[in-house]
């Protein structure tokens, strides 16, 4: 068990991630709640995971299942009460895990208390807390797009101004410049770590310094004064974990937000490797090939070591299941999702795994009238608008679509996956039968003890958390192997991420070590069978 009050125990920590509304249900409302999770703390607990990532549960409307948040101080009915979150908070670190929070700091609800002001009149002082702009209603002030699709600007008659929102028409951007919002914010984020969170993670925060004017999201001119400032007034010195969502980040960028002195954040979320099979938006693919992969994970890891430092994913619920993705969903679900875990656990970062990660969990082809992401519903209009046959549009969303990463949570092989004992608010995947909890802890060759074991090594060897990374065989396009040296240690890591026999030699500084970790039995000499990976230490 990690003590959180040591200096960066999060870099020797194994976040999980969850998705509140779809991981447990205590009520029988078809909705996951926070009594679901403190429910579900012992198998958090035998699988060796630090923290907790909520996604958010703070009071919320729902446009964006919960981005769009109405209150920061108040947890949304749905979700339980805030004695429900003392409960959590409390029963968690009782096992060894902290709680981290999703704030949404770049905008709220429209239903929030602020913006219902700031509808009232231009003279209120709430209207400056949002971003205004003079116009017509047939010219906005430009031609912005949102992300969830559409313009970014919303008329209001009333006022004869349009408000700015980067996402929903129901999110409209806050005003950083206003410094009266920046203390609202702060006060709250106060507020929660005197409630003992052990950390924050923080959606778009690059994009809170926007200059919509320029037509500028991410990186805006003033984003790092607001974030020193943000890190001054807050969680600075407190020895939290904090991570910010910066998909604008490069690698010169991390290294600002993750400085070892501590002036931002722990780390970021970046996602160059999440786009790498992506065209001009995320529903064209385009091949990737593997050594593109390795590379841009080697510049990553060289880029930040010592310097900075990584956070490690696969997975998350703004993308589908790595295993669909990237891995055979088919055959060979099991061991794909073991050599990926392998590959990613092995590096140097703080992991983190999205709930059902660990069980191997897919994508789930759902029809246009079971989609839930409003995203998703937002593309399947945009694409039959640009031409795209019914096929082809449920195609790119069944491939890349939220919605994949948000059904409900699969424990057993009953009734609604064991998730609620009412409807669920989104369709459990039909393949809960054979992919759940349950059958998983009943089975020691499963995907759920190979994720544990990489979580209790990364505790036991310090090269996992202080060795540099070479790179081996860039250029080929099956094999993922790379050495990590530091702490007296070495430790290779390889996987075979296809579904074909691989050849690979042992390099000779591992001819006499030890196999930490192997997915499919003792290693063969010279040949990776399909999916197999395996993990090597040499001590000196």
């Amino acid at each position: 068990m990690l003590d959180r009050k040591d200096k960066d125990w999060w870099k020797r920590a194994v976040i999980y991630q969850i998705y509140p509304k779809s991981f447990q249900d205590s009520n029988g409302d078809g909705v996951g709640d926070l009594p679901g999770i403190i429910s579900r703390l012992d198998y958090l607990q035998a699988l060796g995971v630090d923290a907790l990532w909520l996604c958010p549960v703070f009071a919320s409307p729902q446009a964006d299942n919960g981005y769009d948040i109405s209150d920061y101080r108040a947890i949304d009915p749905m979700f339980g009460t805030m004695e429900d979150m003392r409960a959590l908070i409390r029963e968690a670190d009782a096992r060894g895990i902290g709680i981290l929070l999703d704030l949404v700091l770049n905008h709220t609800s429209d239903r929030h208390r602020w913006f219902r002001e700031a509808l009232k009149g231009r003279d209120n002082p709430f209207h400056d807390y949002y971003i205004w702009r003079d116009g017509r209603p047939d010219m906005p002030p430009n031609g912005m797009k949102a992300t969830f699709g559409g313009p970014a600007w919303t008329w209001v008659p009333e006022l004869g101004q349009y408000y700015f929102h980067q996402f929903a028409p129901q999110q409209p951007d806050l005003n950083w410049e206003n410094p009266a919002v920046r203390q609202e914010l702060y006060a709250m984020i106060r507020a929660w770590m005197a409630e003992g969170v052990a950390g924050f993670r923080l959606d778009v925060i690059d994009q809170i310094g926007k200059d919509p004017d320029l037509q500028v999201t991410a990186n805006g001119p003033r984003l790092m004064e607001f974030l020193r400032e943000l890190n001054r007034e807050t969680f600075g010195g407190a020895n939290l974990v904090t991570v910010g969502e910066a998909w604008g980040a490069d690698v010169a960028r991390a290294r600002r937000y993750s400085a070892p002195d501590g002036s931002i954040f722990s780390m970021v979320f970046q996602f160059e490797q999440m786009l790498l099979d992506q065209g001009d938006s995320k529903w064209e693919a385009k091949p990737m090939p593997l050594p593109v992969l390795k590379k841009s994970i080697a510049r990553w890891q060289q880029g930040l070591h010592g310097c900075g430092w990584n956070s490690l994913f696969w997975n998350n619920h703004d993308l589908p299941r790595i295993v669909s993705r990237w891995g055979d969903d088919g055959e060979y679900r099991v061991q794909s999702a073991k050599a990926l875990a392998v590959a990613l656990h092995g590096l140097q970062g703080t992991p983190y795994i999205y709930q059902g990660e660990e069980l191997g969990m897919t994508n789930a082809p759902y029809p246009a009238e079971d989609l839930r992401d409003i995203e998703s519903r937002n593309a399947y209009r945009d694409l039959r608008a640009a031409g795209r046959t019914d096929a082809e549009a449920m195609a790119a969303i069944h491939r890349m679509g939220r919605d994949n990463a948000r059904t409900p949570m699969q424990w057993s092989a009953g009734a609604n996956a064991g998730f609620t004992a009412g409807t669920p608010w989104m369709r459990v995947n039909p393949n809960h039968v054979e992919i759940n909890a349950e059958a998983a802890l009943a089975d020691l060759d499963s995907v759920f003890y190979t994720y544990r074991d990489l979580i209790a090594l990364r505790k036991r060897y310090p090269v996992f958390v202080q060795g540099d990374f070479t790179l081996l065989c860039p250029d080929d396009g099956q094999v993922f192997a790379y050495v990590r040296r530091g702490a007296g240690q070495s430790l290779l890591a390889v996987a075979n991420l296809s579904g074909r026999p691989a050849a690979f030699a042992l390099p000779d500084e591992f001819a006499a070590s030890r196999v930490l970790l192997a997915t499919q039995g003792p290693p063969a000499g010279g040949l990776l069978r399909p999916w197999e990976a395996a993990l090597y230490l040499t001590e000196q």
